[in-house]
């Protein structure tokens, strides 16, 4: 027997369908070329369905967003905590370069929706607002990485700051990536990544565990 949903469940359920269904078009066709009339026809429901839980197309891209974000915080950053700084931080290194093609569709609609950012003054805090959620959470891998090493950051970098830093190099290689698979690969972000937390915090203390690792991270 189908079970009855409030009147509060039925708008939650519709606007995930449509995020959901928000989410595919963006990937697939991107931003500008995304209609709202196509978003509501694959989700199911009216036009009027869009605009009764989103103001705007670009409303329903930053609920794209805020849920992806969601998903990595409360699913993925628990067990990169659990993994260690250096690990967590690499893992990600790694990420943003193992796509498959419907995360490039997604890095792809994400690229095209910053530019589309900077020419709309008025979206630009809520971007940051969304964006920095991600870059908070990094902040203190950062600050733990450092105390593990026993170095202090420099006084004029912030932990913030070099998480910027190192998560526009990576963002950067993850553009590339897209036409130029064959010279950034995996290796290539991890690399670059360890260059810039190794010249901000210290470079890790050989141990016996890892000198094998940290022999074969200077031959390349």
């Amino acid at each position: 027997m189908p079970v009855r949903l409030s009147r509060m469940e039925r708008r939650e359920k519709t606007r995930q369908d449509l995020l959901t269904a928000a989410e595919t078009c963006f990937v697939t066709r991107g931003f500008h070329a995304t209609s709202v009339d196509e978003v509501a026809e694959r989700a199911g429901y009216t036009k009027g369905a869009v605009y009764s839980n989103f103001a705007s197309k670009e409303d329903l891209f930053f609920g794209v967003y805020q849920r992806r974000v969601d998903h990595v915080l409360t699913e993925v950053a628990p067990g990169l905590r659990q993994a260690g700084p250096e690990r967590a931080i690499d893992w990600l290194a790694s990420g943003t370069i193992q796509r498959r093609d419907g995360d490039d569709g997604w890095l792809a609609v994400f690229f095209e929706f910053w530019a589309h950012v900077l020419r709309h003054p008025e979206l630009r805090d809520r971007f940051a607002a969304i964006h920095a959620r991600i870059l908070e959470a990094l902040t203190e891998a950062v600050r733990q990485l450092a105390d593990e090493r026993g170095r202090a950051l420099p006084s004029d970098l912030t932990p913030f700051q070099v998480v910027l830093a190192w998560n526009a190099m990576e963002v950067g290689l993850g553009l590339e990536r897209l036409t130029q698979r064959q010279d950034v690969d995996v290796e290539l972000a991890r690399r670059m990544g360890r260059l810039l937390l190794d010249a901000v915090v210290g470079a890790a203390p050989p141990s016996a565990s890892n000198d094998g690792q940290q022999q074969d991270r200077s031959t390349r």
